[in-house]
């Protein structure tokens, strides 16, 4: 892809303000692990993997096996509640329409992959999030499991 020189101007005015952009990023993170630490019943929560400090694009969330509740019931309550979500990206690619007619192979059942797929979505940590916005999130997330901290 190219971008426009327009586009190449705001990115490169953007760049003085990048060590900010990452430290709100993982402070919005650090936040929201300790707000949500009380659900880990409910949910897998994110970890860094060994060795690394993650500029955090989002706040990956996935329901744990024998949860009472389905991820598209939850991420619609959040939505009417003024909360975006997104879906973990294309989950199993293997259930996309696309490879319905192209010739592939799967080795397993990719039970971890439908997983994803189906209990698995996150919320965003950019730096526009400040603390009673990350608060928020644990209340509505909170109120939609009946739970009360």
């Amino acid at each position: 892809m190219k971008i426009t020189d327009m586009q190449a101007a705001c990115g490169l005015a953007q760049l003085d303000r990048v060590d900010d952009f990452v430290a709100a990023r993982r402070k919005n993170f650090d936040l929201l692990t300790q707000r949500l630490k009380g659900m880990e019943e409910i949910f897998i929560l994110p970890e860094a993997t060994p060795n690394s400090d993650p500029s955090w694009f989002g706040f990956p969330l996935m329901l744990r096996e024998g949860v009472d509740a389905k991820r598209v019931d939850l991420t619609r309550f959040l939505d009417q509640n003024k909360i975006g979500t997104r879906l973990v990206f294309a989950g199993n690619l293997t259930r996309q329409p696309y490879f319905q007619h192209v010739e592939h192979r799967v080795v397993g059942e990719l039970t971890n992959t439908d997983r994803v797929m189906n209990d698995s979505f996150w919320v965003g940590v950019c730096p526009a999030i400040d603390e009673a916005r990350i608060d928020y999130i644990g209340e509505k997330l909170e109120e939609f499991f009946g739970m009360n901290f």
